[in-house]
């Protein structure tokens, strides 16, 4: 039934005790997942690759960090498919570090 259900769900493990229908629990406080704390209201998003956690106060922020982001490698993939992108600035940095590269 919950593999049908287009909500997603992401465990790490199962636990064959709890939670009681009657108690105990709480509702509406922090939580911690491997030391991380998630307040209530935080947005988590999850995918193939992990879950993680975006502070209420910040998801704005981000999500207009997430958005440029995006676009910018948008750009990216138009330069490499038109052969265009250019990369002189990997090889400035390598020199500037001591790198020589062999023919």
């Amino acid at each position: 039934m919950l593999r049908a259900s287009p909500f997603p769900v992401y465990a790490a493990g199962v636990t064959h005790r709890g939670p009681y229908k009657d108690g105990p629990g709480q509702i509406n406080v922090a939580i911690a997942i491997d030391g991380m704390v998630i307040q209530p209201g935080d947005l988590i998003v999850g995918d193939a690759d992990g879950v993680l956690c975006v502070p209420i106060d910040e998801a704005e922020a981000i999500c207009a960090a997430a958005r440029e982001k995006n676009e910018q490698e948008k750009r990216v993939i138009a330069h490499i498919a038109s052969g265009t992108l250019d990369t002189s600035w990997v090889d400035a940095a390598l020199k500037r570090l001591g790198f020589v590269a062999e023919p």
